[in-house]
């Protein structure tokens, strides 16, 4: 078997999870559910698979410290900085320069930092075996979960209806993609739960690097162009300059709309493990314990006549009388008030307080 790297994605802001999430204390770096962060538990469940020194973080200047100091085991040059954002693809091709370097037949695992699964030890079966398979076929891989409900949330993947004359990996549950679709709305996400070959996409992904990268250099040319210059200056006094000025040219992509959209050379395993990107409020108050009148309640609360409301307070007392399906949070410095169902437009405060320069509250 190859060398197994992950890349852990950090660098994002989770504008949705405000005002709990800030630009120095985002979603992943924050206790959500339980003891430990999003990204301790993301670290954690891989452990098994990928030993510490094999585990790159790629995240911003701003957070290295806070992500140094939750994850201690890992060695301080593997927390790669990016120095503006530009979404996922330009994260993974720096990523993957690192890990050619140290070795260029290694498997890349790529995983968020912030999603959850219940079942960890099934993730680990999926990982094991996309990771053989990613090695064998040089095909790119991704995971997609089996959905559950229609959920406007999530891009999805489309799976080919075929068997195993056509895909030699069909019979171990690998299946050739058709499509990726972008997030739907309702009547489209029904119609593809009841078609039964689409899956989420969850934006786990297992390539090898050298495979990705020749993607990415046949599909985002300019972008691997620019890359290719900080790969001759990594190890070099010249590697700050080269990755500040490759970013500053490039331009903001995702891999899946950049790359996994566009190649043929991709499979999908189907996931059943409890999966949740936990991408807004909403989300976690459907996947949290709640008591007999529907409430899920965090921190210091008194509650009258109140149903179906998820408070997350803090260390602010908060009084709920007579209110229903509204989800409130609270920090030491901000609230938030928002109807169950309308979360997702919680990133509009964000957009506001950047418009107004309050970045006190950011």
């Amino acid at each position: 078997m190859p060398n197994v790297y992950a890349v852990i994605m950090a660098g994002g802001i989770g504008s949705r999870f405000w005002p709990r999430s800030r630009e120095r204390s985002p979603k992943q770096l924050l206790e959500i559910f339980n003891k430990g962060t999003m990204i301790q538990h993301t670290v954690k469940r891989i452990a098994d698979l990928i030993e510490s020194q094999n585990i790159l973080i790629v995240t911003n200047k701003m957070q290295k410290p806070m992500v140094a100091k939750q994850l201690p085991h890992i060695p301080s040059e593997n927390i790669i900085i990016e120095p503006l954002s530009r979404n996922t693809a330009p994260c993974i091709e720096l990523a993957a320069l690192f890990i050619r370097r140290m070795d260029p037949e290694a498997v890349m695992v790529v995983l968020p930092s912030d999603h959850i699964m219940e079942n960890e030890e099934e993730l680990r079966r999926i990982l094991r075996l996309a990771t053989w398979v990613a090695y064998e076929s040089g095909k790119l891989i991704t995971v997609g979960i089996q959905p559950t409900r229609p959920e406007t949330g999530y891009g999805y993947i489309q799976v080919i209806d075929e068997d195993s004359g056509t895909n030699p990996y069909f019979e171990r549950g690998v299946y050739t993609v058709k499509t990726f679709a972008e997030k739907p709305n309702l009547a489209t996400a029904q119609q593809f739960l009841q078609s039964g070959d689409f899956l989420w996409n969850s934006g786990m992904f297992i390539w090898r690097v050298d495979a990705i990268m020749k993607e990415i250099e046949r599909l985002l040319p300019e972008l691997h162009g620019e890359f290719m210059k900080v790969a001759d200056a990594i190890g070099s006094d010249a590697y700050d300059h080269a990755v500040e000025t490759a970013y500053r040219i490039i331009r903001s992509i995702s891999i899946d709309y950049g790359v996994m959209e566009k190649t043929k050379d991709v499979y999908v395993i189907k996931g059943n493990f409890g999966w949740s990107d936990v991408g807004s409020w909403d989300e976690v108050y459907r996947i949290s314990g709640k008591d007999e009148h529907g409430n899920s309640v965090t921190g210091k609360t008194y509650l009258h006549n109140t149903k179906n409301t998820l408070i997350h307070s803090g260390n602010t007392f908060v009084a709920a009388v007579g209110v229903e399906n509204l989800i409130i949070i609270t920090t030491d410095d901000a609230v938030l008030v928002c109807k169950q169902g309308q979360s997702q437009d919680v990133k509009e405060v964000v957009d506001y307080l950047r418009r107004k320069q309050m970045a006190d509250f950011l």
